[in-house]
């Protein structure tokens, strides 16, 4: 209010001065005019436009924080309990590494190793640095695939052969290069697979070097298949990733397994239980964190946080917790989280014990999964929750998301409304100013002809005598 007084204070005082000896600075008064006219409905639009934005950005860090906490029970499979029929595999040695999917069966099984899978290579005989190899084709075949190269004076040496293999589209699985060796150079072949079906050849084809058949290369490395025991039965295969021999599990050899006898286990996966329901802790701490910032106030300095008494965050700040401290029932018996190695702090956070978790699991694992079930447990609650709050487009937060920016929408229409009418008011008043200026400048200078008519100041008839 004071700072539109002060505006029209400052335009009656140009109004003044232009009347009495001085031309309307036009420009400002229009403006000050304007402003004192609109400057109310501009502050509210523009306070409500920074409310919105305020507000937005806060539920947006709301949404945040609880799809991190629903993602943290959905992703791990603690929402539906999926988590506790996941088996985990473990080698009792080294050179072996288990890892399970879907169908595998818990159990304890003993793994020999005798060799693993190795891939086939093959070197030539020695040539001439830059020695021609002849023109013509060259056959290369990996198991039962081939591929065919022709040579002619742009690329029959060994390292055009060599680069023509490896650019080659119809590459059947081989690497070639050239080594120099101190008798020369060797064209050097490499199966990309290992197994014993997956031999390298070579046919030389007419008006090529005869050198490059297979019976002129020497075989470096024998392509041959792994070959182990499971429980006593021989296992072979291609590869030195080992499938199919056990549903669901896949056996990785290196050489460090040959020669040795381990025990593998196909147990539940506690590491990963521990580590899903670790993630869920740091996720509900997170929330906590979020919400407790949203709806801050700080006495000291009078500031309060974008949420404070927000409907919809108190609701669910009251729904979260009211889950976390109820427990679970199962049957006649209920369930704590802090039987699993989950306290609540009084603070709201959590803190998460993994030695009391893993204690709970091999002493009482049907206690975790009854925690955690996919009926009525912790996870499956609070997934259904708060999706009432984060789904798309009809969760609560994105409904009100709209809304806020349905409000956002009609305000910036309402802005260039405001703009529009300040534009007209200052084409209104600048014509009106404009002619009164020129009105008092007109009267000014007939002031100054008549002065000069009757004689100037001091004179008999003058109309401007000095006191």
């Amino acid at each position: 209010m004071s700072t539109t007084t002060s505006l029209l204070q400052q335009a009656a005082q140009s109004i003044l001065s232009g009347a009495t000896k001085s031309t309307l600075d036009v420009n400002s008064l229009v403006s000050a005019l304007v402003t004192a006219k609109t400057a109310a409905q501009a502050s509210t639009l523009a306070n409500q436009q920074s409310s919105d934005n305020t507000t937005l950005s806060a539920i947006g860090q709301m949404k945040s924080a609880l799809t991190a906490l629903q993602n943290s029970l959905t992703s791990t499979g603690l929402s539906d309990g999926s988590i506790f029929t996941q088996l985990g595999a473990t080698m009792s040695g080294t050179g072996i590494t288990a890892t399970t999917s879907t169908g595998t069966a818990a159990g304890s099984y003993s793994v020999s190793v005798q060799k693993i899978a190795t891939a086939n290579q093959i070197s030539s005989g020695a040539y001439a640095s830059g020695a021609t190899l002849g023109t013509g084709t060259v056959t290369i075949g990996v198991g039962s695939g081939s591929m065919t190269v022709n040579l002619d004076s742009t690329n029959n040496t060994l390292a055009g052969l060599a680069s023509a293999i490896n650019a080659s589209t119809s590459n059947p699985g081989v690497t070639a290069s050239v080594v120099t060796a101190a008798n020369g150079q060797h064209l050097v072949l490499t199966s990309t697979q290992t197994g014993a079906a997956n031999t390298v050849t070579v046919a030389a084809g007419t008006g090529v070097d005869a050198g490059l058949n297979t019976a002129s290369f020497t075989q470096v490395t024998t392509g041959q298949d792994a070959q182990l025991t499971i429980s006593g039965n021989t296992v072979t295969s291609a590869s030195n990733n080992v499938t199919g021999a056990l549903t669901g599990v896949t056996l990785s050899l290196t050489s460090a397994s040959v020669g040795t006898t381990q025990t593998l286990s196909v147990a539940t996966n506690t590491s990963a239980i521990t580590s899903a329901v670790q993630g869920f802790a740091n996720a509900y701490n997170g929330w906590i964190s979020t919400q407790k910032s949203l709806s801050s106030y700080d006495a000291s300095s009078s500031t309060a946080g974008p949420l404070l008494g927000d409907a919809m965050l108190n609701s669910a700040v009251n729904g979260i917790a009211s889950i976390m401290a109820s427990g679970v029932t199962v049957g006649s018996t209920t369930y704590s989280m802090a039987q699993i190695g989950l306290n609540l702090n009084n603070d709201g956070t959590i803190t998460f014990s993994s030695s009391t978790l893993q204690s709970t699991l091999t002493s009482s694992p049907t206690m975790v999964q009854s925690v955690f079930n996919g009926t009525n447990g912790i996870g499956e609650q609070l997934n259904t929750f708060l999706n009432s709050y984060t789904e798309s487009s009809v969760g609560q937060i994105d409904q009100r998301s709209a809304s806020i920016n349905s409000d956002l929408t009609s305000l910036t229409q309402q802005q260039s409304s405001l703009t529009a009418y300040q534009q007209s008011l200052t084409d209104q008043y600048n014509a009106q100013f404009t002619a009164l200026n020129n009105l008092m400048t007109q009267m000014q200078s007939n002031t100054t002809y008549l002065n000069q008519l009757f004689g100037g100041n001091g004179s008999a008839g003058t109309l401007n005598k000095s006191a």
